[in-house]
């Protein structure tokens, strides 16, 4: 089999463990704040969901939150109530519990210092931040965490302390090609000079009701496929994805899957069995079964990976802790087994 002929995903549990956020993005539909609309789940909360993961065969715990929930005073206060000094010590908590299950932590708690990153890097397998745009723009005017010089600095530290990390771009959501194409090419610059971004998500815009971008369009399936030719050729040795999950937009599931992987996609990210996706909950995931036989008819070979990609289980950017997990569930080339 020809490494260029795999095209991988993997099988997750997504445990939101707050929607709270400093942010207010424009297109944003997850968002809430104390009281209201936002939560802040318990470790009994998110310990039950993992454990019905692990019960269908998810190896991925994917950690995702608002940015910064502690912003708010009720939601540190909350924290300390439960005994931790800040929201990245109560993240920390839940990582070092999911390992105890078993289960592989993938993070994104959105911008984070160097500090932050190296106190979670011993118990996560991987992490992540979306770029999103390396530009300004209007959409992002009341969000400070992004700021593009930012999130840059938090892509660049994870690189620093080789933490295994995913990007990526936003379709749609104002920038131009040209922005798109800029975005793409400080994310090059960035694995050229640490060699850890693991993939790159092309993610097209989709409309949430309620948020001021709500009568928005999503990109044109063109200006998609566009985008991943581009990124497959500007980043040619780190694997594109798509979300399988946003091709209800376009319609023809497996036309899309195979067009996707003629222009450059070489991986589908983390699909659930139980849980939906709650940042685009209006997109119901597809089964494993439907996305392998899609790959399958397209003439690729499906593997699922684990929240880590074999290059990373191959050169051991991994504590102990995660370690121990990766080497009983992954087969000899860092696929699961």
């Amino acid at each position: 089999m020809r490494h260029e002929d795999i095209v991988t995903y993997s099988r997750n549990v997504f445990l939101p463990v707050s929607n709270i956020c400093r942010n207010r993005c424009a297109y944003c539909g997850f968002r809430g704040r104390p009281n209201n609309g936002g939560w802040l789940l318990t470790t009994s909360e998110v310990l039950s969901m993992a454990w019905v993961g692990k019960l269908c065969g998810c190896t991925e715990a994917l950690i995702t939150t608002g940015e910064r929930p502690d912003f708010f005073l009720s939601v540190k206060e909350r924290l300390r109530e439960w005994g931790f000094r800040d929201f990245t010590h109560y993240v920390e908590h839940l990582c070092k519990s999911l390992l105890r299950l078993d289960m592989l932590p993938h993070v994104n708690l959105g911008v984070l210092s160097k500090h932050e990153l190296r106190r979670l890097k011993r118990w996560c397998a991987s992490m992540g931040l979306m770029l999103e745009c390396a530009t300004p723009l209007p959409a992002h005017a009341h969000s400070p965490g992004k700021t593009p010089a930012f999130r840059l600095a938090t892509i660049e530290a994870a690189g620093e302390l080789r933490i295994p990390f995913t990007t990526g771009i936003l379709v749609g959501v104002g920038e131009s090609e040209r922005d798109r194409m800029f975005s793409l090419h400080l994310i090059r610059e960035l694995h050229d000079r640490y060699g850890h971004i693991q993939e790159v998500i092309v993610q097209p815009f989709e409309p949430k009701p309620n948020t001021p971008m709500h009568a928005w369009k999503p990109p044109a399936w063109r200006t998609v496929l566009r985008t991943v030719r581009a990124a497959a050729r500007i980043l040619p040795e780190v694997p594109i994805q798509f979300p399988p999950n946003l091709l209800h937009l376009y319609g023809f599931f497996e036309r899309r899957v195979r067009e996707l992987l003629r222009a450059g996609v070489r991986d589908f990210g983390g699909i659930s069995p139980i849980t939906p996706d709650f940042v685009n909950p209006r997109a119901p995931w597809p089964s494993a079964e439907q996305l392998r036989a899609a790959i399958l008819r397209a003439g690729f070979q499906p593997r699922e990976r684990l929240p880590v990609y074999p290059c990373y289980v191959e050169r051991r950017w991994m504590s102990a802790e995660v370690k121990r997990i990766v080497d009983r569930i992954s087969d000899e080339a860092g696929y699961r087994n």
